[in-house]
């Protein structure tokens, strides 16, 4: 099978709708929606998958607890996730559940496949269980007794289950990993993998339930049912129609070009997931990136101490925007990121407000009085001042573009930021209002035209992250054919003789009330 070659597949995990998504979950859907819009923008046939893992014992008991069906109670969640990714202008391609009957149907087929060569065995499981993270530790694994991913209490269970023989292909596994050292991001998360659970030897895996039946029915011996890592992370394969009579999209797009988790789950993306593909006989995913977590002041987000920060708050009161650019850039890659209404407000005004909004109002003003809001021809003749910016400039485009390839989106908006700072320094440098009072016009216009150049190459570097401001920014600057706006257009100088930049452009973020709205971001925390 052989993948279309410009084409890039992109994935975040399908998330478990216990409850109302956090900014946490937001932070990955932005993620995978800005690494999709800007392989778009350099021409790649770009997909994204999303969707929710909805079996389960904990699915099953809350449901039970609102007095609705199990099936009732993911419906409603489902519509309630579709309406945050909405409102975020999320542009999935395929949102997967795993109670479509597209998806169990090949869940089954691929359980049955396992059968048949001899992966699964039938044995008898005891271990102690955590029910929230719906996972079987041994009694070394727990820290201080209780569960190691979230710290909750355990209990111990016995029960008849089907297991998945993992013993079988960890030396495929072990070589997989010697010989694709950049498989997980960051290197230390695969380091962590690969030295403290792959090297020192696979436990079996537990497959099967029988203490619950919210979940697809083993195939073989339907008192069973599967346990969640067989049907949750199979979706990536069952959403592109592997093993159904349309397999189009599955011929596309796998192997997944890129796989985006949290920290949380790396190891079984890490390690079961390349399995089962091995048992399939398909190739594995090129790239997992494990993000960390936001936390707030006294530790991760909870309901019951009243602190999690959820989007659609964010979103009304500041504008998509500013919440995307705020998430942004505060994860660095692989780190946990540090959630304070202060910091927020901070970003806001700092770097959207006073550095790019009164960038590009000063300019707008500047082309309306010098030039009646024309942009004038560009001048051979530039000086060192001129092509100063220009090599800076370049330079950093080249940058950017690696930091996006490696999805390192914090440190790419801290570059392009850079790029809105040193345009800044060279109004000053260049000082249009000496070169008015002086009437050296010719000069002035030249200063003018790189001004509206390094905005448009602005626009275009943050279309990816805030296309909202890109556009406005675009408007502003009168800039409105499609092929100053693309990728390539960076390499050239190319606004034209006679733009008309808009009369009084409003202003791209307007300043926040520090005080008020620190107090009405922890006001809105619960």
């Amino acid at each position: 099978m052989m993948k279309m070659k410009n084409s890039f597949y992109v994935t975040t995990p399908i998330y478990y709708p216990s409850g109302k998504f956090h900014i946490g979950t937001a932070y990955t859907e932005v993620l995978a929606d800005t690494i999709k819009r800007y392989k778009q923008l350099r021409g790649y046939d770009a997909y994204m998958l999303t969707g929710l893992d909805e079996h389960g014992q904990k699915i099953q008991t809350i449901a039970e607890s609102k007095g609705l069906t199990p099936q009732e109670y993911v419906n409603q969640m489902a519509e309630n996730a579709k309406k945050v990714w909405s409102l975020m202008d999320i542009k999935y391609d395929d949102f997967i559940r795993t109670t479509d009957e597209r998806h169990e149907k090949v869940v089954q087929k691929i359980v049955n496949k396992f059968i048949e060569n001899n992966d699964i065995y039938k044995g008898e499981y005891e271990g102690w269980y955590c029910m929230p993270c719906e996972t079987y530790f041994t009694e070394t694994q727990l820290v201080d007794g209780k569960c190691p991913d979230c710290g909750r209490e355990v209990k111990k269970m016995t029960e008849e289950s089907y297991f998945f023989n993992m013993k079988k292909y960890q030396d495929r596994l072990i070589k997989f990993y010697e010989e694709n050292p950049g498989f997980i991001q960051p290197e230390f998360r695969r380091n962590e993998i690969f030295g403290n659970f792959i090297k020192p030897g696979l436990e079996d895996l537990c497959i099967s339930r029988t203490t619950f039946d919210w979940g697809i029915k083993m195939p073989n011996d339907p008192k069973h049912v599967l346990y969640v890592w067989v049907d949750a992370l199979t979706n990536y394969i069952t959403a592109l129609g592997y093993m159904s009579d349309d397999d189009t999209l599955f011929k596309k797009y796998w192997p997944a070009d890129l796989h985006i988790v949290g920290k949380d789950i790396i190891r079984f993306h890490g390690i079961y997931w390349p399995i089962f593909l091995m048992a399939l006989g398909l190739e594995l995913p090129k790239e997992i990136y494990a993000h960390g977590y936001i936390v707030v002041k006294d530790g991760k987000m909870s309901k019951s101490k009243g602190n999690v920060v959820y989007p659609e708050m964010l979103v009304n009161r500041y504008g998509l925007d500013a919440t995307k650019y705020y998430l942004l850039r505060e994860m660095t890659f692989g780190q946990d990121c540090l959630f304070t209404p202060e910091a927020f407000v901070e970003r806001f005004n700092s770097d959207l407000a006073n550095d790019l909004g009164n960038l590009l109002n000063r300019t707008i003003g500047m082309m309306n009085k010098y030039f009646d809001g024309v942009i004038q021809g560009k001048n051979d003749n530039e000086n060192e001042i001129d092509k100063a910016l220009k090599d800076y400039t370049n330079e950093q485009i080249s940058k950017i573009e690696q930091l996006f390839d490696t999805y390192h989106l914090s440190n790419s908006l801290a570059e392009i930021w850079a790029i809105i700072s040193r345009t800044n320094k060279y109004i000053d440098e260049t000082m249009p209002w000496i070169l008015a009072k002086e009437e050296n016009k010719e000069r002035l216009a030249t200063v003018m035209y790189n001004l509206a150049e390094s905005l448009r190459k602005t626009a275009i570097l943050i279309t990816p992250i805030l296309p909202e401001t890109a556009n406005k920014m675009f408007t502003q600057l009168g800039i409105t054919k499609p092929e100053l706006k693309t990728w390539e257009s960076l390499k050239n100088n190319s606004v034209e003789a006679g733009t008309k930049v808009i009369d009084k452009g409003e202003p791209l973020f307007v300043r926040l009330e520090k005080d008020e709205e620190i107090e009405y971001i922890k006001s809105n925390m619960n």
